[in-house]
């Protein structure tokens, strides 16, 4: 079979590569993959930003994916044949205190699937049962790819923001994670407004829009007055930042209320700002990081109920035959959220 590996330390170098077929563990089961997403830290390996440094290549990448099970191992009791699955790519060690104490997700040990061993940009995965997560069935399998991301938003929102019905909003950001949170964010109530840069305007901006959102071009619309005219002058209850860049953050503190609350998604890398004012303003600064179990569950029903809108969302133009295109596509805001019938590579 042939896998689409991550194959030098370099811009691009994403090559498809001959591949065994996997054989699974006795706490394993063999998924054939589906469709598999594009995700930002996919585009940061591609990249190849310093976070990937530790990588050993060439692996395959590739983490938020649906698939079936096709085969068991001795030991699994969960799944069978045909169960329709998705994977929580950030596996705990187990051992760690943050794992006994029920964090997972911040685990001191943890590997992550398409970074830490081979990913989803091939037709079969290995998977130890206890990161395999069921695919309800009211859940359309192309949608279930883009439950991973939907996830890290559901904890964003749900689990670690202020976020209530009447909440008035900010998402900064109008990537994948960015449009998932503020879905999100107006399932459970809120006003929510997305802002994007000059970049955003030709695809990610648009979507929002069609998505039912409000947005703002922060390159073109006065900041000040927007905030004025959207908040009677107070500023948002709550602020996103999505954007993983270092402007993110400075721009958060200017547009929260007195008494508001940031929620740092994306990862920014480094920042200089006076925090003072953060201080001054009571200003709540709440980190949220990846996903936990619960999380994958309100994506799933987020995802069934249509509260998140997969049709729209996803962007089917792309193959994984050809994937530079993707890449570029959205290293340059091109698209949002590509996602891959990787069936192609079992032709």
């Amino acid at each position: 079979m042939r896998g689409l590996a991550k194959t030098a330390r370099e811009h691009g170098a994403m090559e498809l590569v001959d591949r065994d077929r996997p054989d699974p563990a006795p706490d394993e089961a063999l998924i054939e993959v589906d469709y598999a997403g594009l995700c930002g830290s996919d585009a940061g390996i591609y990249e190849f930003e310093s976070a990937f440094e530790r990588m050993e290549l060439p692996t395959i990448i590739g983490h938020e994916y649906s698939g079936r099970v096709v085969q068991v191992g001795d030991a699994v009791t969960k799944f069978s044949v045909g169960d329709r699955v998705v994977e929580r790519p950030i596996r705990g060690c187990g051992d760690c205190y943050q794992c006994e104490i029920g964090e997972s997700n911040v685990c001191q040990n943890a590997v992550i699937t398409g970074v830490d061993h081979n990913g989803a940009y091939e037709p079969y995965i290995a998977v130890p049962e206890d990161a395999l997560h069921p695919v309800p069935d009211g859940v359309d399998q192309q949608h279930a790819a883009m439950v991973e991301p939907t996830s890290i938003g559901a904890r964003a929102v749900i689990q670690n923001s202020r976020v209530r019905a009447g909440t008035r909003v900010l998402v900064e950001g109008p990537g994948p994670i960015g449009l998932l949170t503020a879905q999100i964010a107006r399932a459970q109530g809120a006003e929510v407004v997305v802002s994007g840069v000059g970049q955003d305007a030709e695809y990610r901006l648009p979507l929002a829009e069609e998505l039912g959102f409000e947005t703002i071009n922060v390159a073109d619309d006065e900041l000040d007055a927007v905030r004025d005219e959207l908040t009677d002058g107070i500023g948002y209850d709550v602020v996103f930042d999505t954007t993983g860049h270092p402007s993110g953050l400075p721009s958060a503190v200017n547009e929260v209320r007195k008494g508001g609350q940031i929620v740092l998604v994306g990862q920014t890398g480094e920042t200089t700002m006076p925090y003072s004012p953060l201080v001054r303003s009571e200003i709540d600064l709440q980190c949220s990081y990846a996903s936990k179990y619960e999380d994958f569950e309100n994506a799933l029903r987020l995802i069934d109920t249509g509260d998140v809108d997969a049709e729209t969302f996803i962007d089917d133009r792309f193959n994984l035959l050809e994937a530079d295109e993707a890449f570029e596509t959205f290293l340059e805001g091109g698209t949002c959220k590509p996602v891959f019938d990787v069936s192609v590579l079992r032709e």
